[in-house]
């Protein structure tokens, strides 16, 4: 069967599964309790929305899978790490477990994925252009594997805070992950991103504002560990700078959202592992954007991002001039983002003084 239609048709199978999956899921959430009752400031829904529509993008995922993609060795370590991610995310929406006890989990599963063949063994020396220039990771090859792909598992469940957010940027990323990889050549890569695409794909119209059931922990972890693991398939094998670059550009909202967040936090003297509101798509929302349009302005972002991270994996020296590009864009971004909310917050603050009554 032709490449390009073995995708399109993984797609399709994906899509429509996930898609026709998702009404059931919700039913099952609602008999097991797995609701999200709205009891802080974080969230930004009034009713009780169901949970375990993560379920519903996983079988279209696996099938599609199972169907069109070669079940190499490294495959497997991904689907048995993915079964585990899913079963702990779903037990978590249904009566939440213990961060840590999660944490080592996701640690057991990326462990599954790295003894499978899934490892970051070298990467391009980011200060060096040269195709030849590599840094070798040696003894520290398994520790980074391992942090890389429990800190993205667990950054796409970080920006989980908008309708649709997460579903699409993983869509958004998935997409150019597949699309470098039929640049590259890299057919089983390309499949399996392919599922996963149109698994998002199917998901979206059930989740998109206004929601009528959310992915929950067993869908943001799936998308972060497939995405953590099919990177350091595809994207770090490639060559030269984009091995070093591609990845955090495909990844950038969830990845640099979370690092700004643990950053923030150990500033201010916190918990980094404490949730706030002071995520990207808080801070959009605080700038009086509706839901929609602090998505689709995450989404245009990855976007771009995701465009640039195509452009330095296949086009040399204009990549890398449009790499620094995309950077500087970004971080102009991220910081008009932060002045933004800054202003608002002094706002907000004379707001409240004007209408507290002065003491007695």
């Amino acid at each position: 069967m032709p490449l390009y239609l073995s995708v399109g048709l993984a797609v399709i199978a994906a899509l429509v599964i996930s898609f026709a999956a998702t009404p059931l899921a919700k039913k099952l959430a609602q008999r097991t309790g797995a609701m999200d009752i709205p009891k802080d400031s974080r969230r930004v829904h009034n009713t009780p929305i169901p949970y375990l529509g993560g379920l519903a993008i996983f079988i279209g995922f696996i099938i599609s899978v199972l169907l069109f993609a070669e079940i190499t060795v490294e495959i497997r370590g991904i689907l048995i790490g993915a079964v585990i991610i899913v079963l702990v995310g779903a037990i978590d929406d249904i009566k939440p477990l213990p961060a840590l006890l999660k944490l080592l989990i996701q640690i057991v599963a990326a462990l599954v994925a790295v003894f499978h063949g899934i490892s970051i063994e070298m990467f391009a020396n980011p200060f060096d252009f040269n195709a030849s220039a590599y840094v070798s990771l040696q003894s520290l090859s398994i520790p980074i594997t391992v942090v890389w792909i429990v800190a993205i598992t667990n950054s796409v469940n970080l920006i989980d805070g908008l309708d649709g957010l997460a579903a699409g940027v993983s869509f958004i990323s998935s997409v150019v992950m597949l699309i470098i990889s039929l640049i590259v050549a890299d057919t089983n890569v390309a499949l399996i991103m392919a599922a996963l695409s149109g698994a998002c794909l199917g998901f979206l119209p059930h989740n998109f504002n206004p929601a009528k059931i959310f992915m929950g922990d067993a869908g943001s972890l799936l998308l972060g560990y497939i995405l953590a693991t099919m990177s350091i398939l595809g994207l770090f094998k490639v060559y030269a700078v984009a091995s070093f670059a591609a990845p955090f550009l495909v990844l950038a909202v969830p990845f640099f959202d979370t690092s700004f967040a643990f950053l923030r936090r150990l500033l201010h003297g916190k918990n980094p592992m404490s949730p706030d509101r002071g995520h990207f798509h808080h801070r959009l929302l605080d700038m009086g954007l509706s839901q929609k349009q602090a998505v689709l302005i995450l989404y245009a972002i990855s976007a771009v991002l995701g465009f640039a991270a195509i452009m330095v994996a296949t086009s040399g020296k204009i990549g890398t001039l449009i790499l620094v590009a995309a950077l500087i864009i970004a971080t102009i971004v991220v910081l008009i983002i932060y002045k933004s909310k800054s202003k608002h917050a002094i706002a907000q603050r004379d707001d409240d003084k004007t209408q507290r009554p002065d003491p007695p």
